[in-house]
């Protein structure tokens, strides 16, 4: 994503009905080449709605893992509370098998993705960990 795709988001988060001729102008492009890059973000999940979200600051989380998390006996609750003081962590689901919860975490940079997984890694209770960095999506039924 370029600096045009991160002025656009910009601009259709502040107003999400501005024509794509009005970006043109503003941003100096054809108008073709905004219709072109917002087709191509929304295509890959980046612009995933219109919608409105109110108070809540706008950041792209562009790096996303699904992690794996073994816990301790009678630990959930206490680990719950923690996740959900995680801004990253976007879903936590329970599970049977091997692991006990599933996390869809989220994160700006690869730097804070390592971060939060240390976070997570770190939480009393936690006793093992598993990491699967989401390179690209195929389908996405959700949106």
């Amino acid at each position: 994503m370029d600096e045009l795709d991160q002025k656009l988001l910009a601009a259709l988060a502040a107003d999400s009905s501005t024509s794509t001729s009005r970006l043109a102008r503003r941003f100096k492009v054809a108008r073709s080449t905004v219709q072109a890059r917002i087709e191509r973000l929304e295509r890959t999940g980046v612009i995933a709605g219109y919608t409105v979200k109110l108070g809540q600051a706008i950041t792209l989380r562009l790096i996303r893992a699904t992690v794996l998390v073994q816990i301790e006996a009678r630990s959930s609750a206490q680990i719950l509370q923690r996740l959900k003081a995680t801004p990253e962590v976007e879903q936590a689901h329970t599970t049977t098998g091997r692991f006990d919860l599933i996390l869809q975490v989220a994160a700006e940079t690869t730097q804070s993705l390592d971060e939060t997984l240390d976070k997570i890694g770190a939480i009393p209770g936690v006793k093992a960990t598993e990491s699967l960095i989401q390179l690209s999506t195929k389908i996405d039924r959700a949106v």
